[in-house]
């Protein structure tokens, strides 16, 4: 007699005996995906974080979190983040544009650094000159703002032997930014830190709009927080911390390397990395 339910209930398996597994595919660039639970359908444009992000041919962008809940042709799939390319032929390039170095050991940290004002200034110096600054042995650090700049080179002062290399946001003429410069340019640290910067209100600019996919990054009126005015402006959540936490991880996926930075930081950042590393 055909027993349906076997001989033992408890053995091995029992628990998945006739679940269907779902194909596990990677959420590789231009994937044509459909969302299962609303209909969005995109292709991927960036992964990162753990999070995938869908263009639509109205070219919206949503961010949805790697994993099931997709549909492949109309067929159930689980996305799961895409493998690393394999190398190619020939000399490696960073994602600064630079040769990466044959022993790609981290040296040793230089006592000189590179000082940022905020986490999303680090996590893009990271993300396009990580490889770089690693093997040249160069820290960055992040002050959460331009007014705790003189604290921290009191606390630990620049030397012959320890330079500091400051990137600034919104340092123009008359800013409260390039008055903090000029301060310290003329101070008892000045001989030791050289701060420059760019021209924009918040590093979420450095950011080409064309890596973005808009035309250009909204004018955010006064007296509405810049990073707020902007999501809202684009469409994006902007309730709390969380959305725009989210928002900056967008913007940070959409960054492949040195092509998809304004060439006004890519100079700044190349300047401060030579600065902090002479001999």
């Amino acid at each position: 007699m055909d027993d349906r339910y076997g001989t033992d209930v408890l053995a091995a398996g029992f628990r998945g005996h006739g679940r269907r597994e779902l194909a596990r595919v990677e959420a590789s660039r231009d994937l044509v995906i459909e969302v299962a639970d609303d209909g969005f359908c995109g292709a991927v444009v960036a992964v990162s974080g753990g999070m995938v992000e869908l263009e639509d041919r109205h070219r919206r962008r949503r961010l949805f979190p790697l994993g099931p809940g997709f549909l492949i042709d109309g067929a159930d799939v689980v996305l799961i983040p895409p493998s690393a390319a394999p190398a190619a032929g020939g000399p490696r390039r960073t994602a600064s544009g630079s040769f990466a170095a044959a022993d790609s050991r981290a040296r040793t940290a230089r006592a000189s650094r590179i000082l940022v004002e905020g986490r999303h200034d680090a996590e893009l110096v990271e993300k396009v000159w990580g490889d770089d600054l690693r093997a040249e042995g160069v820290v960055v650090e992040y002050l959460q703002g331009i007014d705790l700049l003189e604290a921290a080179l009191d606390e630990e002062p620049p030397s012959a032997s320890r330079r500091y290399g400051v990137l600034v946001d919104h340092l123009v003429p008359g800013s409260k930014e390039s008055r903090v410069a000029d301060a310290i340019g003329r101070g008892r640290h000045g001989a030791h830190v050289l701060i420059v910067g760019h021209p924009w209100i918040d590093v979420w600019q450095c950011v080409t709009p064309q890596a973005m996919g808009i035309e250009r990054w909204p004018v955010v009126p006064r007296g509405i927080e810049f990073k707020v005015g902007v999501c809202r402006a684009l469409g994006w959540p902007a309730r709390d911390q969380a959305d725009l936490a989210r928002a900056w991880q967008r913007i940070l996926g959409s960054v492949k390397s040195y092509r998809d930075l304004e060439p006004a930081f890519l100079g700044r950042v190349e300047e401060l990395i030579d600065f902090v590393t002479q001999p």
